[in-house]
């Protein structure tokens, strides 16, 4: 009895994490996730409003070098700490 009460928590709780989008899981369990902006794309910043990101770009300069730019959440007990990672590409 006690084996089939384990399997049914189990398969709940993977179908809970698989039920998520990145952004949900992201944001409600900590983590580290990845957005690659489109092609000549460049970051100038990006917020949470509930479970969603949302971030601003706009045109590279032709002179202007690609970067990699972390969006981190500091929380107040630093238990579940988000880390958002934009990489711009040209």
């Amino acid at each position: 009895m006690k084996k089939i009460i384990l399997i049914m928590v189990a398969v709940a709780a993977l179908f809970c994490v698989t039920s998520c989008t990145q952004n949900q899981r992201a944001r409600r369990f900590g983590g580290e996730m990845t957005v690659r902006l489109e092609r000549g794309q460049k970051l100038l910043m990006a917020t949470w409003k509930d479970d969603n990101l949302f971030y601003l770009t706009e045109p590279m300069e032709e002179n202007y070098t690609p970067k990699k730019k972390t969006f981190q959440e500091s929380s107040s007990y630093g238990i579940l700490q988000t880390k958002v990672i934009f990489i711009e590409c040209k």
